[in-house]
């Protein structure tokens, strides 16, 4: 199995991506956000995620090993698809994602493509409470990425940090982490992509105070 490629993007299509890991083209399929951010001739570090079906070999790249581990676990969901799941990606960030898991809110799922409002009430409802998915162990990440492509972080990727820090903080302070997690979403969602740590925290301690 391939879970990371490291080379040059040869190529880069509709839905598709050519990467050239010496002298070798890997046919890495991938998300609209993905592909706007590769360019021809330049170093990437894409995460992988290979299927393998009886008559075909696929396999999907990610810009981070977090938008992997949640192509994944989207697809957990009965009738949720591989084009499903990277239409959500390509919509909705990661931190979103995990705000409406969180919240149980359906409408955030709906924002994608092929995506009705009956398999986003039934993805919101399998996925809230359940812990984000921890993804690999492969050193690097988004960071790394980034590096690569001589690009600083996402929004997202920052708002993620900041989240994760701000529970992980909750749940030292002596809350549960299901009820830390849902605060952290609620305050993240009302204060929007520019809050940080401290904010998140203080704000997420009057939401527990409250409930």
């Amino acid at each position: 199995m391939i879970g990371k490629l490291n080379g040059t993007v040869d190529s880069v299509g509709e839905d598709e991506a050519v990467i050239d890991v010496n002298g070798v083209g890997y046919l890495v399929h991938a998300g609209a956000r993905t592909l706007a951010r590769l360019e021809a001739g330049a170093m990437v570090a894409l995460h992988i995620e290979t299927y393998v079906r009886e008559d075909q070999l696929k396999l999907f790249g990610f810009l981070s090993e977090t938008d992997r581990a949640w192509f994944v676990r989207l697809q957990s969901v009965q009738g949720v698809g591989a084009k499903h799941a990277l239409s959500m990606l390509d919509v909705v960030s990661v931190a979103e994602i995990e705000s409406a898991a969180a919240l149980g809110d359906s409408s955030t799922f709906e924002r994608a493509k092929g995506v009705g409002a009956k398999l986003a009430q039934r993805i919101s409802t399998e996925l809230k409470g359940k812990v984000p998915p921890p993804g690999r162990s492969l050193g690097g990440g988004a960071g790394g990425l980034n590096a690569a492509l001589g690009t600083a972080p996402a929004a997202g990727e920052v708002m993620s940090g900041a989240r994760d820090a701000a529970l992980s903080a909750l749940i030292n302070l002596g809350y549960g982490e299901s009820d830390a997690r849902r605060a952290v979403a609620q305050i993240s969602r009302d204060l929007g992509g520019e809050a940080g740590e401290g904010a998140l925290i203080k704000g997420a301690l009057k939401e527990l105070a409250r409930s």
